[in-house]
């Protein structure tokens, strides 16, 4: 016999135990589960283990609305932010609802029965289980947890000493006094550097072509004041709404007058490093926010670099050697350790594959119904956040907005709500938009696509997407009802003669 709940979470990350805390708020009567792959809360924040690892968001946005992150560090080390994760659903009771160890590999809607059954793997016995659920959520993120991106570097057979994947980090690695190259120019790899810098040699920061980088402070101090004569809950709202606005005036102002943020961004640099600084190595050939900035609290990169104990190498990698990387200008980088930093893989849902009445359901192929669910794919959500913005901002809205279908088709008695779209609505675009990084451009036929208009574009908006998913009447003539189905009445009992 399965199991069978009312809404069926896919992962406990940081978008899945939010979703189940909003479940436990404003749906308290629904039973919830949730599965997760690993053996143990947090997601990412539990599987990225190496030096120095911390969001790259502030972490009053960060943080779940519902239940604020009070403390004044702007950017977040992984353990605090795995230990918020756990309070969090430790406080809702929902780490009570999941079950470890369980890679979902199938979901299967049955118009029939009007539930999807979930198959899942126990993958420490080996034991195949099965789930049905009224409603199922994936709060999987989109990268591939078993593997990141990993080029082919010619020669890297050749090299005697450790090449290390961020997304695999040994266990307890010494690199005190070794030489260190981190190959990648990303959020990772500008966290690496200033984090190992210290107790290494040196460390290398070897990239292909440049990011945006800029210094953000380390320590929110106009919050520390505030503190001492106002509440703290009001304190942490003012927090929360300023840097929002700052992260979207920000990006507004890079796709409007982008040669003006550029022109900013660089200065920021040359200031940290002063004039002599190699504006080569920090200069973009693309505008900001076609690909992702990155941020590094209290310039902690760039001290590093004037400290001498760090550098950055622009340049294509020839080979590797016994003993480091040739370059193709012929430079000769010596390394101990040569760390990956190439970025991740995409994956949708966890690699699950999504059957409709025995019919597969590839998301490639489907537009996504305010950026939340699925076209043609009943009682489904997806939860993820924003690419421009903290990631848990549209996750928190994602999640009310599932709290909200359900409460108004329990009201109505409904049991299925399906978006439907014409052909016609379909555009070739990812659900990510202008971003070009390179996980978006290695994945663009793998993710969900984006429609002409409304409801099926993505509008990578806060303001806007509040208004659509939390003020918005639910019904909105795209959203395809089915009603419950009756109880079968009982057979009358003859009268006794």
């Amino acid at each position: 016999m399965s199991e069978h709940f009312d809404v069926l979470i896919i992962g406990a990350g940081l978008s899945g135990i939010g979703t189940a805390c909003h479940l436990a708020r404003e749906c308290p009567g629904k039973r919830v589960g949730i599965l997760e792959r690993r053996q143990a809360i947090g997601g990412t924040w539990d599987l990225f283990r190496y030096p120095g690892i911390r969001s790259d968001s502030d972490m009053f946005s960060f943080g779940f609305k519902f239940r604020p992150w009070n403390e004044l560090k702007v950017l977040a080390d992984g353990p605090a932010i795995r230990q918020y994760v756990n309070d969090t659903a430790r406080e809702y009771g929902v780490d009570r609802k999941i079950q470890f160890g369980l890679r979902t590999t199938a979901a299967d809607w049955s118009s029939e029965q009007r539930c999807w059954t979930v198959t899942a793997l126990h993958e420490a016995s080996g034991e195949t289980r099965s789930f049905r659920a009224s409603f199922l959520v994936g709060a999987t993120g989109y990268y591939n947890y078993d593997r990141g991106y990993l080029p082919h570097f010619p020669g890297v057979e050749r090299f005697q000493g450790q090449c290390i994947h961020p997304q695999q980090w040994p266990e307890n690695l010494d690199y005190r006094g070794k030489r260190v190259v981190v190959i990648g120019s990303g959020a990772t790899a500008v966290t690496l550097v200033p984090a190992m810098a210290p107790e290494a040699a040196h460390v290398t920061m070897l990239q292909r072509s440049p990011s945006y980088i800029f210094s953000v402070p380390g320590y929110d101090k106009l919050s520390a004041v505030l503190r001492r004569f106002l509440p703290e809950k009001w304190v942490y709202a003012m927090a929360r709404r300023r840097n929002i606005l700052i992260q979207r005036w920000l990006y507004i102002a890079a796709r409007r007058w982008p040669e003006r943020v550029r022109g900013w961004l660089l200065a920021g640099v040359r200031k940290q490093l002063g004039d002599a600084a190699d504006m080569r190595h920090f200069t973009p050939h693309y505008m900001p926010w076609d690909e992702r900035l990155c941020a590094v609290p209290d310039g902690d990169l760039f001290r590093a670099i004037r400290s001498g104990k760090a550098s950055v190498v622009t340049d294509e990698i020839e080979t590797f050697t016994e003993s480091g990387i040739r370059l193709k200008s012929g430079q000769e980088l010596p390394a101990d350790i040569i760390i990956t930093a190439t970025g991740l893989q995409v994956q949708t849902l966890g690699g699950a594959e999504l059957r409709v009445d025995q019919q597969a359901r590839p998301i490639s192929s489907l537009m996504t119904y305010k950026a939340v669910m699925m076209q043609d794919l009943p009682n489904l959500a997806w939860i993820i956040g924003y690419t421009n913005a903290p990631w848990t901002l549209k996750a928190d809205l994602a999640s009310r907005y599932v709290c909200r279908l359900l409460q108004h088709m329990d009201a109505r008695g409904l049991a299925v709500a399906t978006p439907r779209a014409a052909e016609s609505a379909l555009e070739n675009e990812t659900i990510f938009g202008a971003l070009r990084s390179g996980y978006v451009r290695r994945a663009s036929g793998a993710l969900p696509r984006q429609g002409r208009e409304l409801p099926w574009r993505v509008l990578h908006h806060y303001e806007r997407d509040t208004e659509m998913l939390l003020r918005q009447p639910i019904d909105d003539g795209v959203l395809e009802f089915l009603p419950a189905r009756a109880a079968p009445a009982k057979a009358a009992v003859p009268l006794a003669a």
